[in-house]
């Protein structure tokens, strides 16, 4: 049995999604590019999209689908570094909702997993290294 997930702390739906949709262009969505922005825009938000007990990782890809108008498992498809997904910067600073910036000892430590589920059972994992 399924339990219900907690919703998102984070206002996905009021982001800047500017830095993946001005990088990532169709019709052949350059990896490096759409990587690189999708790492740029996810990275900050690790905490909250690690939570599996939240909606926070389909939030934010359903948003980034939507307005980017991309592919389904564009992301989940492409973006691999390793067995662990992608690796988000140690110094990463964590945006905390209702703030636009963190200081970085909020990204403090070691590993953070982050799964994110795009689409029906697809996945994006970002780590911090």
């Amino acid at each position: 049995m399924e339990h219900a997930k907690k919703d998102c702390p984070v206002n996905f739906e009021e982001a800047n999604y500017t830095v993946i949709t001005s990088q990532c262009k169709g019709p052949l969505y350059p990896p490096t590019l759409c990587c690189e922005a999708l790492k740029d825009f996810a990275c900050p938000y690790t905490t909250y999209i690690n939570d599996v007990q939240t909606s926070c990782a389909a939030t934010m890809f359903s948003y980034i689908n939507l307005y980017g108008k991309y592919p389904p498992g564009l992301f989940a498809n492409t973006c691999k570094e390793g067995a662990n997904g992608l690796a988000c910067p140690e110094d990463t600073p964590q945006v905390k909702p209702g703030e636009e910036k963190a200081s970085s000892s909020a990204a403090a430590g070691g590993v953070v997993p982050l799964l994110a589920i795009a689409a029906v059972s697809a996945f994006l994992m970002l780590i911090t290294s």
